[in-house]
């Protein structure tokens, strides 16, 4: 069985796989390898993907995209970006976040997450004509402990085994150091949806060496759109508007930022007013955001301890990257121009597939390749005073263990309370909370007497396990820890038997909405071409077509895919004739009036084969 790589990103998600020695995404029906992270809860079925992010205006409430902001965050810790897409949260969660869905329980980013993935591990068993073996699955080098097990329990619900989690910036740097052979120091330079990471990493005889890595996952290309959103509201005189016009106002201006990376201006339609934004305007808009990421980008080299000029080349990572803007910036920061080689969509989903098939033990790719990554933020003890004794220092190389020792504070302690925080801040209460538990049992000594050996293990993963052992009597207690807000182990269990159970509901409801999708598209479609040109129709035509529009419309609202998948065949069958008189009409109007010479540039043919194919068509028409 093979292995699958799968980069879960804040707009969009990719799965590859390694075949025949060479990294390859693996492409839905549309032939695209990007499937937008966006989910969308219906009455009993779930609809992922392009359909639910095109139709989120419509359906606002029910509709989630970049769900990884929120992943293994507190819910007060998500007000803004609550606030941001429109998200109604639980208020009666105070562990994790659950978002409100009309007519149904709440839901938590988890489970969204795990909607992807589903369809991801999908697309792989149709692609690979059998389940993969296992996954490796990327994450920002920023996350944290909470927000990895969180990662880790998506992909459990949505029934993969995780061989590991793989920092998105280590991925590209395999995706393009295998790729190139190269040796040296790398910049990588990941601006995604939601999230921001630089490392710098050293390739030197097949090891990939984290030196350091810094960012923020709160930043990325979101906040691109809501500066450009906001910049249209203003522009056209609007006020706070509902959330299906937000939702619609984020697809008009994702959209817009996609065309500025190749125009100097593009327009943004809402609610029935254009407003034309220039690159110039959007550059403004954004830069204050992009210079955010320098401040990362310095700190990072610092750590390292190099400078600019020592980094042997920039690899962009991450659809933001695309911006002209943003590399630019870059080139500028680091004094050369980035690569941009690889398609910054699909990099880490190829990094993470390479590092997938090594993990077979028969890869064709490298024998000896051997990674070394580290952890982005330290690792500690709130000891006497709500201080923080380090235990694992930042950009430490994983995976790593350190202990140390402690005794008891009072004669007589029987028991021992062990905080474990994650941050660089010096006080407990200013860094990340990951988990709490006791050691108990301690004998009774005076205060200063007994030895507690406390040690933390962080594995491959970035995964911490801690362990507290009393040395005089060999009692000993350790957590694996579960950060406190991801899902309980009865919670996932839940899940998984509600994912096994109604597996082949779930296919067979999925196939009808997507027989549905199909049909109404075929509708609509038919139904302007007949207002626009219902004159090309022959006598006794449109009843014929009237008659099947009719009966399939009727069959819409049913559960029949069988009957609603034939008569959209029918439709075709009956409406092909009209469809290519429409074609041929079109053809002589736009060749009408014009020498063979001009078309034939406007066909991209050379001109004597362009004047020979017309010359023998009678009439001048071809």
């Amino acid at each position: 069985m093979a292995n699958i790589g799968i980069d879960l990103g804040t707009t969009n998600s990719l799965v590859a796989v390694v075949m025949s020695g060479k990294a390859r995404c693996l492409l839905d029906e549309t032939a695209s390898p990007l499937l937008p992270s966006a989910v969308r809860y219906d009455d009993g079925s779930v609809v992922v993907g392009r359909d639910a992010r095109d139709q989120a205006a419509a359906h606002p409430a029910r509709t989630f995209t970049s769900v990884k902001r929120f992943m293994g965050r507190a819910p007060a810790d998500c007000v803004a970006d609550a606030a941001l897409f429109r998200y109604t949260m639980d208020e009666s969660e105070e562990r994790f976040v659950r978002f409100a869905v009309p007519g149904r329980a709440p839901v938590t980013p988890v489970e969204v997450s795990a909607e992807v993935l589903k369809v991801l591990r999908a697309r792989a068993i149709e692609c690979l004509f059998g389940e993969p073996g296992g996954a490796v699955i990327t994450v920002p080098a920023y996350f944290d402990d909470a927000q990895r097990q969180a990662t880790k329990d998506a992909a459990r619900i949505a029934g993969l085994e995780v061989l590991r989690l793989l920092n998105e910036p280590t991925a590209a740097a395999i995706a393009y150091g295998l790729d190139k052979r190269e040796h040296g120091v790398f910049a990588v330079y990941d601006l995604g949806g939601g999230t921001f990471d630089v490392s710098i990493l050293e390739l030197n005889d097949g090891i990939f060496q984290v030196l350091a890595t810094a960012g923020d996952t709160h930043l990325g290309g979101d906040d691109f759109d809501r500066a450009l959103g906001e910049h249209v509201l203003t522009k056209a005189g609007l006020d706070r508007r509902d959330d299906a016009d937000h939702r619609e106002l984020l697809l008009a201006v994702e959209a817009a930022k996609r065309r500025l990376s190749d125009a100097e201006e593009a327009t943004v339609t809402v609610a029935g007013a254009t407003v034309t934004v220039t690159r110039a305007d959007f550059d403004a808009l954004i830069r204050p955001t992009v210079e955010r990421t320098g401040a990362a980008c310095r700190q990072a080299l610092s750590d390292a301890k190099l400078t600019a000029d020592k980094i042997d080349a920039i690899v962009l990572v991450g659809g933001s990257t695309r911006v002209p803007l943003v590399r630019t910036y870059v080139g500028a920061l680091f004094g050369r121009a980035p690569y941009t080689d690889l398609d910054p969509d699909q990099v880490v989903a190829l990094g993470a597939a390479m590092q997938a098939d090594i993990l077979t033990g028969s890869s064709q790719l490298s024998d000896d390749l051997l990674l070394l990554d580290v952890i982005p933020l330290s690792l500690g003890l709130e000891v006497m005073g709500g201080v923080v004794e380090k235990f694992i220092p930042r950009c430490s190389t994983i995976p790593f263990s350190a202990s140390q020792s402690f005794t008891t504070h009072v004669d007589n302690q029987t028991a021992l309370d062990l905080h474990i925080v994650q941050g660089d801040r010096e006080l407990a209460r200013d860094n990340r909370s990951l988990g709490r538990f006791t050691l108990r049992g301690l004998p009774l000594l005076p205060a200063g007497i007994p030895r507690i050996r406390v040690e933390f293990l962080v594995d491959a993963d970035g995964i911490l396990t801690v362990s507290a052992k009393e040395e005089h009597t060999g009692i000993e207690s350790r957590i694996e820890v579960k950060p406190s807000y991801g899902l309980s182990d009865d919670e996932i269990e839940r899940m998984l038997e509600d994912s096994i159970d109604n597996a082949e509901t779930d296919v067979d409801v999925r196939l009808l909405i997507e027989a549905r999708v199909e049909a109404d598209g075929i509708l609509t479609a038919v139904q302007k071409a007949l207002g626009v040109d219902g004159g090309l129709l022959v006598p006794g035509e449109k009843e014929v077509i009237d008659a099947v529009v009719n009966a399939l419309t009727a069959a819409l609202p049913n559960d029949d895919r069988k009957r609603i998948a034939d008569l959209a065949h029918k439709l075709d069958e009956v409406t092909a004739p009209f469809a290519q008189r429409r074609i041929e009409r079109d053809l002589t109007l736009a060749l009408s009036g014009r020498d063979a010479g001009e078309v034939g540039k406007q066909l991209g043919l050379k001109d004597s084969v362009a004047r020979g194919t017309l010359d023998h068509t009678p009439g001048g028409k071809h």
